[in-house]
């Protein structure tokens, strides 16, 4: 045995909190722009169209990048590539602090981008370094992080941009990338688990390609027009190169995604989940904050300044975070399935409530702290369902294509939200068209209805064992009890028959 118990136990000091701060701080930094892209169209004088570039370039990034470095980092150690994503993050903010250009602010998004990648690094250090008792817990609080990071980034940019400007809403983010970053270096270990394989650039290239021909049609469709040759054009060589990554990844002996891991159903199911959570969740901001800054003149709306919009979509954030440690004690009871379901279904009321009850700031207030909730306990379940339906090797690549599915989906979910909302518009001022009210109701019912989709999809497969969550440590542990080899001693079949992965 490597390693006893105590001493991995010794090991895991400190690490949980500098996992949760890492995908915190990459949370935030992704939609802390969100409030402020009116501010930066003006100041650096772009067109509305050409701004929202801020947002489709750090999510193209993100999706591009998170399952690459989730891939090397079961490959060569996480710890590195982990230090690597969140130096991006850091590098992205001071990159946006000096600020002063467009082309400067873009090249900012796309760096920090490489955070994506935290997400499912983190996961799968948790589920390396924690004891065993302590896995379920920690990959929730870690999940949960990102629902958390978003709702704080509204809030804290509003804080912020009442005594500063733009600029300091990316130092914001630099600081606490900083923080993140020596927490990391300091307290992780190194990881001495490696997956066997090589690096499949054809497979990276081909993935690359198809998602960022997906998410630029799905982002720039409304701007375009969704008939136009340049959308449809895109949507065609999405499918495309969807195809020939496929071929490719069946093929190649070190795929750099296990197509045949994706089609299993936990899998499968989960990645469903994940799309639309995914676009229930950043869809709802857009929707939340939009609507909540509407001035009261135009017959709804509560006139809210950029703070006061983001203390009203503060709850989602406490939602999130008091939701974790439900969710991991659901996991641990019962299994991954309930708190999936709960937190679609929490989702789904919240956004619900919005579409009947929506002329008092409260109504907003409880439907983002409802909707919080959900979040936070899909966000919990989602690796649950993944780290006990797929080996340990493969935890890294598998919760980063989740994530990279979450991104999709929220990349969906803003342009068909944008969609609905400009496709219903009048005339308030000369010159000047918003949604009507029907169109925000119509937007929140569909948003509700996807997550509520997201709550019964995991009634179509078996849900998996938790005995899969164990780490390779406790496998080596109580094979040794019994009197018998680690599991680093078996093959690949005895290993996972010891440490009872449902596959």
């Amino acid at each position: 045995m490597e390693r006893t118990m105590s001493d991995q136990a010794r090991r895991s000091r400190g690490v949980l909190p500098a996992l949760v701060l890492s995908v915190l701080a990459f949370s935030l930094v992704q939609t802390s722009v969100v409030p402020i892209l009116p501010t930066l169209q003006k100041d650096l004088n772009v067109a509305g169209s050409g701004i929202t570039w801020l947002m489709t370039a750090n999510l193209l990034s993100a999706a591009v990048l998170t399952p690459l470095l989730a891939r090397i980092g079961d490959l060569r150690g996480r710890k590195p590539v982990l230090v690597v994503a969140i130096a991006g993050v850091l590098a992205g903010g001071v990159l946006g602090g000096i600020g002063g250009s467009f082309g400067l602010l873009l090249i900012a998004r796309v760096v920090a981008g490489t955070g994506g990648a935290i997400l499912p690094l983190a996961v799968a250090i948790v589920r390396d370094e924690l004891p065993r008792e302590k896995v379920t817990g920690g990959v929730a609080m870690v999940s949960a992080a990102l629902g958390v990071g978003s709702g704080l980034g509204l809030v804290a940019t509003g804080v912020v941009m009442e005594h500063f400007s733009y600029e300091s809403v990316f130092w914001m983010g630099a600081v606490l990338a900083a923080v993140a970053f020596a927490l990391v270096l300091a307290v992780v270990p190194h990881d001495p688990i490696k997956a066997e394989g090589k690096a499949d650039p054809i497979g990276a290239l081909l993935l690359a390609g198809w998602l960022s021909a997906l998410l630029i049609a799905v982002s720039q469709g409304n701007d375009w027009g969704w008939g136009s040759t340049r959308t449809l054009g895109l949507f065609v060589t999405a499918a495309v190169a969807l195809v020939l990554w496929v071929v490719v990844e069946r093929r190649v002996a070190s795929p750099l995604v296990d197509i045949s891991m994706l089609a299993k159903p936990a899998v499968a199911v989960t990645n469903t989940a994940g799309v639309l959570v995914g676009f229930a969740m950043y869809g709802s901001f857009l929707l939340m904050s939009d609507f909540t800054q509407t001035p009261k003149a135009v017959g709804y709306g509560f006139g809210a300044s950029v703070l006061a919009s983001g203390w009203m979509l503060f709850p989602s954030a406490v939602g999130s975070f008091a939701a974790a440690p439900v969710g991991a004690a659901l996991i641990k009871r019962g299994g991954p399935r309930l708190p999936l379901v709960l937190g679609g279904a929490f989702a789904a009321a919240g956004l619900g409530l919005l579409v009947f009850a929506h002329s008092s700031s409260w109504h907003v207030v409880v439907a983002a702290g409802v909707m919080g909730v959900g979040v936070g306990m899909a966000y919990a379940a989602m690796p649950a369902y993944i780290n006990a339906s797929v080996p340990v090797q493969q935890s890294g690549i598998a919760n980063g294509m989740n994530a990279v599915l979450r991104t999709v989906g929220g990349a969906v979910g803003t342009a068909v939200i944008g969609a609905v909302l400009t496709g219903n518009m009048k005339q308030v001022a000369p010159g000047v068209k918003l949604p009507t009210i029907d169109a925000y109701t119509h937007a929140f019912l569909i948003a509700s209805a996807l997550a509520l989709v997201a709550a019964v999809v995991p009634f179509l497969v078996k849900a998996p064992r938790m005995a899969a969550m164990t780490t390779p440590d406790t496998i080596d542990a109580e094979a040794d009890a019994k009197g018998g080899v680690g599991a680093r001693g078996l093959d690949g079949a005895e290993a996972k028959a010891m440490a009872g992965v449902n596959v």
